[in-house]
């Protein structure tokens, strides 16, 4: 009878031990959990997977892709701390950002060079905890972050070798018992670097925009102190330099690289030189994307430009004063049909949308003159 209870006694403990390790292993589960979110977003014009530049295809908004952290760590590690509160930018998209999107946008402009290797980790650190830990806060970050791409690329055409599309903004998670902790960073993901498919190295890069600038001390040799003159001094070098590529097919006719050093580009190639030569000579610019409905009565994704004279703004879309010619010869009259215009003109045929990826943040562009420039 001894014997039947001692072993009834000592089931009840070994089942108890084994209950108590099982407990002790969930708790310890519970207060160290490390998981990885990364956010990638759709390019500024394009979904994702889509080359980065181009305005010809459908524009949707991001993804959240979610994987689980691969190690359970014993103790997390330093997060590294950062702040570009420092930072002071003045540009048109840029200025009409939230406070979130305008840290990102500040730590893409901090690392500019950094990001020239394709991989450098650009580091958010824990600035956004707060955010992260309110319902949907990492469906709002993913916002903040694509309306970030989006100011950036449309400010800086001298970055015309990223590729949006292939950045991730990560979001590191700790659960440490009730204590949550967010480590936010971009990089390139599981892709070998964030350029463009043209680039593949900081010396590709190096090299291009050594030509690009070469180009551009040789276009603005001949600037004045008189912005009219300027305006059409590099719109006009444009209209001559660059051919419209019809076949949407070669390399780099959606950027700068591509319009000022190959001499081909398509209508975002136009406008991407001329805000970046207008940057370069201090005169108020920003580029425009919408429908243009050309001369046969089709109507079709386009990009053109706003530059402000004096105290007004106008419209200037050296695209389409640069017509495919048979005799190899343009008239001065149509050279400068979309000219420093105003809306009156321009709102005809060229209408602006305020959002450059569906759903995304609607924003806004100068008001022009209604008249054109006299």
């Amino acid at each position: 009878m001894r014997s039947k209870l001692a072993t009834i006694i000592m089931t009840i403990i070994i089942f108890l031990i084994i209950c108590a390790f099982v407990l002790f292993g969930m708790i310890f589960w519970q207060e160290l959990i490390q998981m990885e979110t990364s956010i990638q977003p759709k390019d500024v014009q394009t979904v994702i997977s889509e080359n980065l530049n181009t305005i010809d295809q459908d524009i949707k908004t991001p993804q959240i892709i979610e994987n689980p952290f691969d190690k359970i760590k014993d103790d997390k590690e330093p997060v590294k701390e950062v702040n570009y509160s420092n930072i002071t930018i003045n540009k048109y998209f840029y200025n009409q950002l939230e406070e979130e999107s305008k840290t990102i946008y500040k730590a893409f402009e901090s690392n500019k060079e950094n990001m020239k290797t394709g991989n450098y980790r650009v580091e958010l650190g824990e600035s956004f905890s707060t955010l992260l830990n309110q319902s949907k806060g990492q469906e709002q970050l993913g916002k903040y972050y694509q309306s970030a791409i989006e100011a950036y690329t449309y400010d800086n055409p001298d970055v015309f070798y990223l590729s949006p599309n292939k950045m991730y903004l990560n979001i590191e998670t700790t659960t440490r018992g009730n204590n949550v902790t967010y480590n936010v960073y971009i990089n390139s993901g599981n892709q070998a670097n964030y350029f463009i498919d043209e680039f593949s190295s900081k010396e590709q890069i190096d090299e291009a925009i050594t030509k690009i600038e070469q180009t551009r001390s040789q276009i603005l040799q001949n600037r004045s102190n008189n912005t009219y003159d300027n305006i059409k001094m590099v719109h006009d070098y444009l209209v001559e330099n660059i051919e419209y590529d019809t076949s949407i097919s070669k390399r780099n006719i959606y950027n700068i690289y591509g319009a000022m050093i190959n001499g081909e580009a398509v209508c975002e190639g136009y406008a991407r030189s001329f805000k970046y030569l207008m940057d370069s000579l201090g005169i108020p610019c920003t580029l425009v994307i919408g429908k243009g409905t050309n001369s046969e009565g089709r109507t079709e994704n386009h990009a053109w430009n706003y530059v402000q004279v004096g105290n007004y703004w106008y419209a200037i879309d050296c695209t389409w004063d640069d017509p495919i010619s048979t005799t190899g010869r343009v008239s001065e009259t149509s050279k400068r049909r979309y000219f420093l215009k105003g809306s009156n003109d321009m709102l005809k045929d060229h209408i602006p949308s305020s959002q450059f990826t569906e759903g995304g943040k609607a924003f806004t562009y100068p008001p022009i003159s209604s008249s054109n420039y006299e």
